[in-house]
């Protein structure tokens, strides 16, 4: 058929299943949203009011579905502000495409000074992507759509780039109507070291399983493997929800920490083991499995006593049908003690306890949390019960300060009949505000909660305890968020307390629409030591 580049791209898309893409226009870019415009009954886009915005949201959708979160950037700077969303996508194992423009073809790396024109801008995306392509021709597009497809959704999934120059997207050639992706079958493990991991499991004093985001569909999987061993399942961040909170054997990142020492044979899935590795420490009673998709991940802090090198899932099931049913390497009681300890330690953070057991009360157990790097945030990655997979949304660690808001939205439109709440400090909300006005532009009903202490609280605590009350570059002048909110079009209330964010939730639930709620919070309320806890018991992923 006769296509433009533009064409050609959209063309792909539709053909991969994508419906729904995200992004900020540019002349860069005009014959792709031409093209969209034209097929806009089976494509739909959002459009951001910065970039760093439209690629979170991106993220969010992806991160919440597993499939594939579209969206389109200008050069240069439209990329570069994306460029935080795109490396968290990189953290958390995301299948994000990025979209990108180019200055014309004939300019790129002649340093003329053309507009967006940044030097080596394939490179550039090549270091926080899995894969960086830019096609030439529109008659090359299918081909090199394909191949971004089969990266976002095979191997280590991360994101990946593709662009076009600005004069190849109008260009008219013959281009082959695009096809689906046939995806290759997941990699399937060796059955002989599959063997010899379950007679370690099998004849294991103390066996523990960490399970990384690697493991986030291979849920059903992980779920038997506990049940049959009877074994603690501690859960990374990425995969908080791939067993529920609610099972005797389901543990935070932080009860890792108690159940090391005592472990004698420890499976990793599909995480980098780390801090544990690299932390904790190893001894010689100690033995580690690892099985994950990526080979190099899994010799990067030591060699493992056993290596497998397949898909989560895929392992898991075998290791199921070979291990069969043994009895309860742990019991219940001891899991018990160690929730009770961890409840113990979670607990320095009482205040923002209280406010994340309000959220779970309210939230749906099917409901969406996406939280930032800010106290509440920080205490809910061990304290904040999480009963399915794709539900928590934590940015790993990249640890990228203010994605939530824009994140959540993109949440919100992947699950348009779930509730999404999103949780952010002042700090962090004000990067990207102005997603307020997308949400209110395509009525996207999230409910953000904003915990206002008037300075980068964490920061602030560091620097009056660590560094003895040197308080530099951290305290912050603040709008009236609830008139801010309000002057969007976002319902918007302020309250002081857990009841009162409770009385908040029920009616921002009820809303059709966004909703934005202030909790006015004091720094004093923020425990000395979790600054130390953060950097050194739950960094893993």
């Amino acid at each position: 058929m006769k296509m433009t580049g533009g064409q050609a791209i959209v063309d792909s898309l539709i053909a991969n299943g994508v419906d729904q893409v995200f992004g900020v226009p540019g002349a860069h870019l005009d014959y792709s949203f031409s093209a969209m415009y034209d097929r806009r009954n089976e494509i739909n886009i959002i459009h951001a009011r910065h970039e760093q915005g439209a690629a979170y949201m991106a993220y969010g959708y992806a991160q919440s579905t597993g499939k594939v979160g579209a969206f389109f950037v200008v050069p240069g700077p439209g990329l570069l502000n994306a460029g935080a969303a795109i490396a968290t996508g990189y953290a958390c194992n995301t299948p994000m495409l990025c979209i990108c423009g180019q200055i014309p073809s004939n300019k790129i790396n002649g340093k003329t000074g053309q507009l967006h024109e940044i030097r080596d801008q394939l490179e550039i995306a090549g270091k926080i992507t899995k894969m960086a392509h830019r096609i030439d021709r529109p008659s090359d597009t299918p081909a090199a759509m394909i191949r971004a497809f089969d990266a976002l959704s095979s191997g280590r999934i991360r994101p990946v780039e593709i662009e076009m120059a600005m004069d190849i997207m109008p260009m008219v050639e013959d281009v082959e109507k695009a096809v689906a992706l046939k995806k290759q079958s997941p990699k399937k493990p060796d059955l002989d070291k599959i063997k010899t991991a379950a007679e370690m499991l099998k004849n294991a004093r103390r066996p523990v399983i960490f399970a990384g985001g690697g493991t986030i569909d291979a849920s059903p999987e992980v779920r038997a493997l506990s049940k049959a061993l009877g074994v603690p399942i501690v859960m990374s961040v990425n995969s908080l929800g791939v067993i529920d909170a609610r099972d005797d054997y389901a543990m935070v990142p932080v009860a890792g920490h108690y159940l090391w020492k005592d472990a004698d044979v420890v499976l990793g899935v599909g995480s980098r083991m780390t801090p544990q590795i690299d932390g904790w420490g190893l001894d010689d009673n100690l033995k580690i499995i690892r099985m994950d998709i990526d080979e190099e991940e899994m010799n990067r802090f030591s060699t493992p006593d056993l290596a497998i090198h397949c898909d989560a899932a895929e392992g898991i099931k075998a290791l199921n049908r070979e291990m069969g049913s043994c009895p309860p390497k742990w019991s219940v009681a001891e899991m018990d003690a160690v929730k009770a300890k961890v409840a113990k330690e979670v607990n320095i953070m009482a205040p923002q306890v209280a406010y994340m057991k309000v959220i779970r009360e309210e939230l749906p157990e099917d409901g969406h949390i996406v939280t930032d790097l800010t106290q509440v945030g920080y205490a809910s990655r061990d304290g904040f019960p999480v009963y399915h997979p794709r539900t928590y949304l934590y940015p790993s660690y990249q640890g990228t300060l203010g994605h939530s808001y824009a994140t959540g939205l993109g949440v919100q439109v992947a699950n348009p009949d779930k509730k999404v709440v999103t949780v952010a400090g002042d700090g962090g909300f004000m990067f990207n505000v102005q997603e307020m006005a997308t949400a209110v532009q395509f009525n996207i009903p999230m409910v953000c909660v904003v915990f206002n202490d008037n300075c980068y609280g964490n920061v602030k605590r560091i620097q009056q305890t660590t560094h003895k009350g040197r308080v530099i570059a951290s305290d912050l002048k603040n709008p009236d968020f609830v008139k801010l909110g309000e002057s969007f079009g976002v319902k918007s209330s302020r309250t002081d307390s857990p009841e009162g964010l409770r009385a908040a939730l029920k009616e921002g639930f009820a809303h059709d629409g966004p909703v934005l709620i202030e909790v006015q919070v004091r720094l004093e309320d923020t425990p000395q030591p979790w600054h130390l806890y953060f950097r050194e018991r739950v960094r893993g992923n």
